[in-house]
């Protein structure tokens, strides 16, 4: 129906993206909900139509945007691990925003435009404390460079007009998420060692880092809340985070209490990460005061629904295309 408003969802098949969508779906049923794909193969929740396109390839974001003419914008697509190739990341995280926001500029000036920045952003300003949004940005990596850039042009390219959320998210996990990120590379080798698929040896990175973790349902709560929520303000800013540092080392002792079968603990110098950062925890009270949002999941349940998880996966495996 050309009077219905449109959602266009980029990033809507990765880790947060299959959560993002379902909430989505409830919090704006009234849209026609899209859900910008590369691959035509790319499994689409249900509930969402596909709208074919590549960040990488401007004109084909051009002319999705333009035919759609979306009231609302959720941008969650990133290279989004932080050791991955510079030049690919800087291509996706800024070069595939930028795209998509002069797109938007051009044929969707009004509505919202939502961006999923990193609390990576801050780098070394961890040194001098938990980071607030008034914190200066000190990026160490390309990934964390990129999504600053990114939030500046936003801010310059959207018109007024365009309301614009960027959220500066803090680790967040949950069933579903990679096995490059630490909490569920720990889950994933207890379930194999449970299951005897490897010996009982656990290879980890630097355990002394402190570090501030989400269920990623909470994020998407936090996500919901701000798109919903009726804030005039064209330009909205806020750390999404839990508050609180939690030492590698203690979360892993809590997964091995768990475990049904002991287990050594081995540095593997592949896994470590060049950064000085020992502490990252981010303020949120402008996210609670905004929207009243507050997270729900413990970590001890963030960690236990990990390693059930794993262990589910280990025992009913997907199978292969």
């Amino acid at each position: 129906m050309p009077d219905t408003p449109a959602l266009l969802l980029v990033g809507g098949t990765g880790f947060v993206g299959g959560y993002f969508a379902s909430a989505l779906e409830a919090a704006f049923p009234a849209h026609r909900r899209v859900l910008l794909s590369r691959e035509s193969d790319e499994a689409i929740p249900r509930g969402w139509e596909v709208g074919k396109a590549d960040l990488l390839d401007p004109q084909s974001v051009e002319n999705l945007v333009a035919a759609l003419r979306p009231q609302v914008v959720v941008h969650l697509a990133a290279q989004s691990h932080v050791v991955s190739d510079a030049e690919a990341t800087w291509r996706v995280n800024f070069g595939g925003t930028f795209a998509l926001a002069s797109s938007v500029a051009r044929h969707a000036p009004e509505g919202v435009f939502f961006f999923s920045s990193s609390g990576e952003v801050y780098g070394r300003s961890f040194k001098d404390g938990v980071a607030t949004e008034e914190t200066v940005p000190r990026p160490q990596n390309a990934y964390a460079s990129s999504k600053l850039a990114a939030e500046g042009m936003l801010s310059d390219v959207l018109p007024a007009t365009k309301r614009l959320i960027v959220t500066r998210s803090f680790n967040h996990t949950g069933p579903g998420q990679d096995e490059r990120f630490v909490l569920p590379t720990f889950a994933a080798q207890i379930a194999r060692i449970e299951a005897g698929q490897i010996p009982p040896v656990m290879r980890v990175g630097n355990l002394s880092a402190e570090r501030d973790f989400l269920h990623v349902a909470d994020v998407v709560d936090a996500y919901v809340r701000l798109l919903t929520h009726p804030e005039p303000e064209s330009r909205v800013l806020v750390n999404v985070s839990s508050g609180h540092a939690y030492r590698i080392e203690a979360l892993l002792e809590l997964l091995r209490k768990a475990s049904k079968r002991p287990f050594e603990v081995e540095i593997d110098p592949a896994r470590l990460r060049p950064s000085d950062i020992p502490r990252a925890v981010g303020d949120s009270a402008r996210l609670m005061q905004l929207t009243g949002w507050a997270p729900k999941r413990p970590i001890e349940e963030i960690l236990e629904e990990l390693l059930e998880w794993w262990r589910g996966r280990l025992a009913h495996p997907t199978p292969q295309a």
